[in-house]
């Protein structure tokens, strides 16, 4: 494979200390690299200096003459006063750059829903990243460098940015290097893994999941030299520790061997590792959202929630996904008791404490003179954690934070710290619901197992709201989706059956994306070549919908009616007959679910 570029004897300090430490590597041909760490290791410095976007301390950094790099850096460089047309293609006709299939493409996965003639500083987060992000991959570069490309990109743009990538080039051709904390993307995409920690540079073949497999690997055989290590450790110190008449005997070169010795143990990573944490009692009832409905804001007309029904159980993990706008955080804030519905309404149990993460952490704000340790010692100074006490110190040092990082000020704090800290801040307050908007922002992939850790272990009920696939798989049990159309549906099937659920919707959408081009020319083309459904096609249809909707509404009954009987046998004790209610409650829902896909199908037809 042909060299496309590298880095010789790389470093780069800040103030005392060194992020980079004369690391020497490339990128070749075919490369699909992706870089992990824990935050401030040096991955986007390390990336930066790759891209030429900054020079090192000392070594450098070399391409071939003719290969082209394009960069996507994790903040916004957009121009404000752009319309998203003019920031993606620039003076550009749309006869112009619409020829190109591969640019169509793009346009269609990323940019859509988003209005063509708006001015960026008016866009989200979310619209200003896949803006920033189409006008990259519209261009033709050599080798792409990413810097956390899935930031605020829903399941369904994580999953199209990873299909992009894979048939981006032939194998042999073109190179990627991506920083992600996306573990599912990193496993999707990737077939090198570099680890960047302690200022070097550690590469694996493979994926997420090859990478922590010889990680592990390299840990055990780590762990055994370790162990030996130590057992000479305690004969050395054994014969050290004799009685003082004998130690004046001792020659000088062998208590010199044995100083070095004990003195070579390696400093600890920093870990998380939280024990079960105490959680208030909970009862048989928590949250209950009965036939809610919620308008948008400032719009009577259309609806975010339209009769929905959802009930959590006692240790119920769930896991939420959807379209962006479809009201995650918003259906979050209703089980909180935040926002009173339109219509319906919130039933909490008498024993529920609930906690929420937020994605802004906000919540930290009016501590930010604080140092970390005075946050936790406000909520208390003791702990209970799996039936040990612990002080707020040993406790947050367990959560990663140490013995120097107690005494930072809360707003000299990393996006990931301050997460960190929020999480560690809501638990010790012993909620028995705990809700988790974008858990996974800003933390590294050593971090966000360590939280995963913390959750398994933790005993309350749990609603996530994540892109991250990988997360909502390990820690959930089940998914449920916002499809955008008002209503709340159970995923049997997981985030791959929403991932199909959305590109049907989609491919039979005949909506336009704010005026974007791209769109509005691809229904063109169907009503030209004639590729909508026949009059006759849509009489079946609507014949579907009537029965369909029919038997859903016996279906809702039959539930309510097993939901009581299920009540009633709780109350009973007999848990034998229980299991038999929860297997017929679980064949009705998969029924349920059956129907309203297709109906799914037929309304799409019918273009509803």
């Amino acid at each position: 494979m042909a060299h496309l570029l590298g880095g010789e004897n790389l470093t780069v300090s800040y103030a005392t200390r060194t992020v980079l430490d004369g690391i020497t590597l490339g990128l070749e041909e075919g490369d699909r690299i992706g870089m992990v760490g824990r935050n401030g290791d040096g991955k986007s410095t390390l990336m930066r200096l790759l891209a030429l976007r900054s020079t090192p301390d000392s070594g450098r950094v070399t391409k071939r003459g003719d290969v082209n790099v394009g960069y996507l850096d994790q903040s916004d460089v957009l121009d404000g006063d752009l319309t998203v047309g003019a920031a993606i293609v620039g003076d550009q006709a749309d006869y112009e750059w619409a020829r190109n299939p591969q640019i169509r493409e793009i346009m269609g996965g990323l940019v859509s829903d988003v209005d063509w003639h708006a001015n960026v500083h008016a866009l989200s987060g979310g619209q200003k990243r896949r803006v920033a992000l189409a006008k990259l991959l519209i261009e033709d570069h050599d080798v792409i460098m990413l810097d956390e490309p899935t930031n605020h990109l829903d399941v369904e743009g994580v999953a199209w940015l990873a299909r992009h990538l894979k048939t981006r080039w032939r194998p042999n051709q073109g190179a990627f290097l991506v920083v992600t904390h996306d573990r599912w993307f990193l496993d999707e995409v990737c077939t090198k893994t570099w680890e960047v920690h302690d200022g070097i540079v550690d590469p694996f073949e493979g994926g997420y999941a090859a990478y922590m497999l010889a990680r592990a690997e390299r840990d055990r055989m780590a762990s055994v030299v370790e162990g030996k290590r130590q057992q000479l450790v305690k004969k050395e110190l054994a014969w050290l520790r004799r009685g003082a008449p004998a130690r004046t005997a001792k020659p000088k070169f062998r208590i010199e061997a044995a100083n070095a010795l004990i003195a070579d143990v390696p400093a600890p990573r920093d870990s998380m590792a939280l024990s079960k944490m105490a959680t208030a009692r909970q009862g048989k009832d928590v949250l209950d959202l009965e036939n809610v409905s919620l308008n948008f804001q400032g719009d009577e007309g259309r609806k975010l929630f339209d009769n929905i029904t959802l009930r959590l159980a006692p240790g119920e993990r769930l896991g939420l996904v959807g379209v962006n706008g479809a009201g995650k955080t918003t259906l979050l804030k209703l089980l909180n008791g935040e926002i009173t519905p339109d219509a319906g309404r919130l039933k909490r149990g008498k024993t529920v404490v609930t906690a929420v993460l937020t994605q802004e952490v906000k919540e930290l704000d009016d501590v930010a003179d604080l140092r970390v340790i005075e946050v936790i010692e406000r909520e208390k100074r003791s702990f209970n954690v799996g039936g040990k006490e612990f002080t707020a110190g040993q406790l947050v040092e367990q959560l990663g934070f140490t013995n120097q990082k107690q005494w930072t000020p809360v707003r000299d704090l990393s996006g990931g710290e301050r997460r960190r800290l929020q999480l560690l801040r809501l638990l010790v307050g012993e909620p028995n619901v705990l809700m988790l908007d974008e858990p996974t922002n800003d933390l590294d992939t050593d971090t966000l197992a360590a939280v995963e850790d913390v959750l398994d272990g933790w005993p309350g009920t749990l609603v996530v709201v994540s892109h991250d696939r990988y997360l909502l798989e390990r820690v959930t049990d089940h998914q449920m989706a916002l499809l955008g159309d008002g209503r709340l549906r159970g995923l049997p099937g997981g985030v791959d059956q929403y991932l199909e659920l959305r590109e049907a919707a989609l491919a039979g959408s005949t909506v336009t994306g704010g005026g974007n081009p791209v769109t509005s020319a691809a229904q063109a083309a169907a009503a030209a070549t004639g590729t909508g459904p026949s009059e006759a096609e849509k009489r079946e249809a609507r014949k579907a919908l009537n029965r369909i909707e029919r038997q859903l509404k016996k279906l809702d009954q039959d539930e309510k009616k097993l939901h009581d009987l299920m009540l009633k046998t709780t109350e009973a004790g007999d848990f034998d007959k229980l299991a038999d209610q929860n297997k017929q409650l679980k064949d009705l829902t998969d029924e349920k679910d059956a129907l309203e896909l297709e109906w799914l199908e037929s309304s799409e037809l019918l273009g509803d």
